[in-house]
């Protein structure tokens, strides 16, 4: 999550290009420009800060939020969840599970790849994916599998071979 701070000028000059720029540090966005920019209500956003889904990195001094391009990107990734159908709920709930799994990652909505399916939140590290909360994983080798058949296909046409008269399958297990 990001950090909550005051916005201080770095040097004599900064609060001269503030006011050119319309008296804020570049880069910076206000809270109803983000909630253009993401098509979704002050209000909404503002619960999104409240709840922790998605901080801003600073504050000013009077207390308004300011977002930097970081925190949209996560913002963005939180609405593409929620419109996927997970739950805020949901969200949070993986936030703080892959903030454990994965304690080197510090913002899991700019840092991963998280793809919903339905109300699960998978992840896409290091060439693997697996479900938020729970840690399974989703992926495996087809032909790793293709080769478990293969071996298991083996074994059941050797034990005809010995014993013509053995069933095989389902009636050999049952």
């Amino acid at each position: 999550m990001g950090t909550r701070g005051v916005i201080v000028a770095a040097d004599s000059m900064e609060p001269l290009r503030q006011a050119r720029r319309g008296g804020r540090p570049e880069g910076l966005f206000r809270s109803g420009e983000v909630a253009q920019i993401l098509g979704i209500s002050r209000r909404q956003l503002l619960y999104w800060a409240r709840t922790g889904l998605a901080r801003p990195s600073t504050c000013t001094r009077g207390g308004h939020h300011r977002y930097r391009f970081q925190d949209l990107v996560a913002l963005k990734a939180a609405k593409r969840l929620i419109d996927s159908g997970v739950s805020v709920q949901g969200i949070r709930k993986s936030i703080r599970a892959l903030q454990k799994t994965l304690p080197q990652v510090e913002r899991p909505l700019t840092e991963l790849v998280l793809v919903a399916t339905g109300d699960v939140v998978l992840v896409l590290h290091d060439g693997t994916a697996f479900e938020a909360v729970t840690g399974q994983e989703w992926v495996f080798e087809v032909a790793q599998f293709q080769r478990e058949i293969e071996a298991w296909q083996a074994g059941q046409r050797l034990a005809l071979a010995r014993d013509p008269g053995r069933p095989t399958g389902r009636a050999a297990s049952a």
